[in-house]
């Protein structure tokens, strides 16, 4: 019989206070923001400020991973303030350009609909739910768990589930197509690519090409998921909205450049070779050109972050497959990352549908009404 020894029992209790002490900061802010919002749920001029704050740096901490995630990867020697520069600057001209065109619409449309309807109204009276919504990203976040922005934060403000179906539809064709692209560019170009990238050193054209393709990324990202943070504030905002909107996100892409993507960073660093400049280029563009097809064939919301764990798989079982050696060993390693993703993103979709629950009755009974029904 095995000997019983009593700090086997204690371990799982000092690892969680291990991680409240590492996490003391972060679970400080966690609390705050929970108690403002309880605080605030009546004042819907305060709510709404205070769900957009949170909105802000959550969407774009979590969202990192799959618009800038290989940038900042790859680029690791470079300053954080010059590529804050350069992706800041990109938004601020993306925005802007939305705010004129559209005539106050900082979301091309993916909000306010042409003809002025929206399947996510600005709420007379903000609910917990809603508020809250951003913190549980946050949390997911730092679990370094990919979920998905749109689901969790729109899902709150649709006003029926069609709002909510037609983003899952949209997100699941859109990983289907990233997963199978990803895989036949990178399997049907792998002897190429291991020829060429073989070698560390890589012409100085590489790096100002990436640059390219990853502003271009981050531009049609920001048209895609920028609602997800303007969804706090009025569908079309005024000057002084707009410079809070612009200026507070700005900001927080700084900071994000300072902590080099942090914990979230991980899903990407874990990666084959994404670190190499030329291998980053080649995902992002793939990626880029799945999003502005899908940017321009429908104006309804859609998770990026699907797109982008459909480009990572594809492309993680492509070369698992197409290597010679090791070839089992490399096979269950990408399985089990591409199930490990895939698992968080659903379990993202999941508390997306239930705050999407609490938050709006019709949805509550809609989904009560399909429950019963089944059983």
């Amino acid at each position: 019989m095995a000997k019983y020894n009593r700090s086997d029992r204690s371990r799982p209790y000092l690892n969680v206070l291990d991680f409240m002490v590492q996490e003391k900061t972060f679970l400080g802010i966690v609390i705050v923001g929970l108690v403002l919002a309880g605080i605030f749920t009546g004042n819907t001029r305060a709510a709404m400020w205070l769900g957009f704050f949170f909105a802000a740096y959550a969407t774009v901490a979590n969202d990192s991973i799959q618009s800038l995630g290989t940038f900042i990867e790859s680029n690791k020697a470079r300053p954080w303030w010059i590529m804050w520069l350069f992706i800041g600057g990109i938004f601020l001209a993306t925005v802007t350009f939305s705010w004129i065109y559209f005539d106050g619409d900082v979301t091309y449309q993916r909000l306010l609909k042409p003809d002025g309807t929206t399947n996510y109204p600005h709420p007379v009276n903000f609910s917990f739910f809603q508020i809250i919504a951003p913190l549980i990203l946050l949390i997911l976040t730092r679990l370094r768990m990919p979920v998905s922005t749109t689901f969790l934060i729109l899902s709150v403000f649709s006003a029926d589930t069609s709002g909510i179906t037609s983003v899952i539809w949209k997100s699941w064709s859109g990983y289907i197509l990233a997963f199978i692209l990803s895989f036949l560019v990178w399997y049907l170009s792998y002897n190429a690519i291991k020829k060429y990238f073989k070698s560390r050193k890589f012409h100085k054209s590489w790096p100002v090409i990436q640059w390219i393709v990853s502003g271009t990324l981050w531009g049609v990202w920001v048209m895609q998921d920028g609602a997800n943070i303007a969804v706090f504030l009025p569908r079309q905002l005024d000057a002084f909205q707009f410079i809070i909107f612009s200026a507070t996100i700005f900001a927080g892409l700084g900071l994000l450049f300072y902590l080099r993507g942090d914990k979230i960073q991980s899903v990407v660093s874990e990666k084959v070779r994404i670190s190499d400049v030329r291998a980053a280029t080649l995902v992002d563009l793939t990626y880029v050109i799945l999003l502005i097809y899908k940017l321009f064939i429908s104006t309804v919301p859609m998770s990026t972050t699907w797109v982008f764990l459909g480009i990572i798989g594809g492309r993680e079982i492509a070369i698992s497959l197409a290597r010679n050696k090791k070839g089992k060993k490399h096979r269950k390693k990408a399985g089990r990352m591409i199930f490990k993703d895939f698992s968080y993103a659903m379990i993202g979709l999941a508390v997306s549908i239930a705050l999407a629950a609490g938050a709006n009755p019709s949805i509550r009974e809609a989904i009560l009404e399909s429950v019963s029904g089944i059983f």
